[in-house]
């Protein structure tokens, strides 16, 4: 049995989606207006926006107070990618390796959004990351909503 996966979730957006790209590769600090389960992002290096920069996400997950320190490690403007590498915090407690990748694709009035969560668990007992997915997805909506409001 492989320690390794990769989870890939998606969900259609009514909102923006340049504008939903921008506020992962620009603005994350904003989330957390946006979405009740982020209390707060902050940058400890780098400028928003750039690769290398590192970023902490505060959140709750599964009814516990988190964090997790990410390192920005692809931007694709084309693709309106940005991928997320986890360098710290509690994630890393229960995975030997995880990143989050958010992509967006636009068309006309359709626009989705695609997480992918790559990882490497620490022993086999340890569950794939489908909670952390939830906590994605659930994340995606409340900017969704917060933007057509």
């Amino acid at each position: 049995m492989s320690l390794e996966g990769k989870l890939i979730s998606e969900i259609n957006i009514k909102s923006d989606g340049d504008v939903f790209h921008e506020i992962f590769r620009h603005r994350p600090h904003h989330i957390s207006n946006m979405c009740d389960k982020i209390q707060n992002v902050d940058i400890h290096e780098g400028e928003w926006g750039t690769i290398g920069s590192v970023i902490s996400w505060y959140f709750t997950h599964d009814g516990k107070e988190k964090v997790s320190k990410n390192i920005i490690e692809a931007i694709d403007e084309e693709k309106k990618l940005v991928k997320f590498k986890v360098t710290g915090g509690d994630i890393l407690e229960e995975y030997k390796a995880c990143s989050f990748t958010v992509h967006v694709e636009t068309k006309d009035e359709n626009n989705l959004v695609t997480w992918i969560a790559e990882y490497e668990k620490k022993n086999e007992n340890m569950p794939d990351p489908h909670t952390y997915m939830e906590l994605l997805l659930n994340m995606s909506k409340d900017i969704e909503t917060h933007h057509l409001n």
